[in-house]
């Protein structure tokens, strides 16, 4: 069983009059991904400050690497990298000298196979020279990232690491994610794309009203939210007919598309059961689709939502606070 890179018990904090962490607590297993998904304002920016000891809790105990928040800072600050919303990168150096000035931070030896190391990796050897003002989005954010693997933290928080990327840009980050995963890195992300948890998290919570609504595997928590179906559609009406009189009971009808709709959590059993059953009864579709609910439908269902809009807002992570 894997070791807990991140263990939070009992975590609150509160502005004022407005709780915003309401006693919640979480495990994240080493060499894995956790996604922390939530409304705006949900509170997932203030976890991660929390975390990365940038912010003080007001209740609560959180281990990372293994030390106190609280009372074990340097020794959190030494086993951690942070990757915010906007690249925390100086527009005024080029990339090579922002990785070299991380480097420097860290007290790193060996700074320049390092950096040359990183540059390569990320796709960054050609404008290295290059002022930092220059780069595209989806440039500066990989050195942001590169930046952040200088001293190779056990564990790297992602807080929003993909807004305003473009597709081929997003898709590129999260295929070094990937990597950094497989050579064992535990990540912590925080997202607005649902899509993006689906495809990197381990585990995902959910986190509604200053507490952890759900937390699971992506499909433990798609098995949460009922609207799972199987769909059968008929180019013959008479077969429609057919059908539609032999599941009079059990299935929802539409009569224009000619299709009818059964109720099904997705599983593999409750298929070959529907299937076993469709048999039985002589009823052969022309089409049979299983629609399973995604991720959107879990984050609209656990926190009352009635738009998609996840956390946005400005979150500039200070590395160079953390490197001390």
């Amino acid at each position: 069983m894997k070791t807990s890179a991140i263990a939070v018990s009992g975590l609150r904090k509160t502005f004022g009059d407005k709780v915003v962490l309401d006693g919640i607590g979480f495990e994240v297993p080493a060499g894995s991904v956790y996604s922390l998904l939530g409304p705006n304002g949900a509170g997932k920016t203030t976890t991660v400050n929390i975390l990365t000891t940038l912010m003080t809790a007001d209740a609560g105990v959180v281990r990372v690497a293994g030390h106190d928040v609280a009372s074990g800072t340097k020794g959190v600050r030494a086993a951690i990298g942070v990757t915010g919303q906007f690249a925390a990168v100086d527009d005024l150096l080029s990339g090579r000298e922002n990785l070299l000035l991380m480097a420097e931070l860290k007290r790193v030896r060996n700074k320049e196979k390092l950096v040359s190391g990183l540059l390569e990796r990320f796709d960054l050897v050609e404008s290295a020279q290059k002022l930092v003002s220059t780069y595209s989005g989806g440039m500066r954010r990989k050195l942001d990232l590169a930046m952040t693997l200088v001293g190779s933290p056990e564990i790297i928080f992602l807080d929003e690491p993909t807004t305003g990327l473009d597709p081929r840009s997003r898709r590129t980050m999260w295929q070094i994610v990937r990597e950094l995963v497989a050579d064992g890195t535990t990540i912590f992300l925080t997202t607005q794309y649902l899509e993006e948890a689906d495809e990197l998290a381990d585990r995902i919570a959910v986190l509604s009203n200053g507490k952890i609504a759900a937390e699971g595997t992506a499909d433990e928590l798609k098995r949460l939210i009922p609207g799972g179906h199987v769909l059968l559609r008929f180019t013959d009406p008479a077969a429609y007919r057919h059908a539609a009189s032999a599941l009079r009971e059990e299935a929802t009808k539409d009569d224009e598309a000619q299709s009818l709709q059964i109720p099904s959590d997705g599983t593999q059993r409750e298929l070959r059961s529907i299937l076993d059953w469709l048999d039985s009864v002589d009823i052969e579709a022309d089409e049979l689709t299983v629609h399973t609910p995604d991720l959107d439908d879990v984050f609209l269902a656990l926190t009352e939502r009635t738009d998609t809009g996840l956390t946005t807002g400005t979150n500039y992570v200070n590395k160079a606070a953390i490197s001390q």
